[in-house]
């Protein structure tokens, strides 16, 4: 792909399987995308997932993981075990109920 064909302001679009992996995009971004990748998830029933967010410092596991505390479709979540990314990542369980707001 040329770089004249790059348009930042395009949709990425993700493929959606219940593994998304926070190190292609920017921290200011992921406000918006967990809450959107957690309902996508949800409506095509996918009720566990990973979110890999990296080690470092824990800035944005502690970001990712206060998201989730705020997401009325998160039912649980905790770091992975060693054989899932370990404290690199966190597993979430959705709620399988739907939502009553029309």
């Amino acid at each position: 792909m040329e770089d004249d064909d790059f348009d930042e302001f395009e949709p990425v679009r993700l493929v959606i399987d219940g593994v998304l992996d926070l190190h292609a995009f920017s921290p200011k971004d992921i406000k918006t995308l967990i809450p959107e990748y957690l309902a996508q998830c949800h409506a095509l029933g996918i009720f566990e997932l990973r979110i890999i967010h990296g080690k470092g410092r824990g800035e944005l596991r502690r970001s990712v993981h206060a998201l989730l505390d705020r997401n009325s479709l998160v039912e649980s979540y905790r770091l992975a075990g060693i054989e899932s990314g370990g404290w690199g990542a966190t597993l979430v369980s959705l709620t399988r109920q739907t939502s009553s707001l029309a």
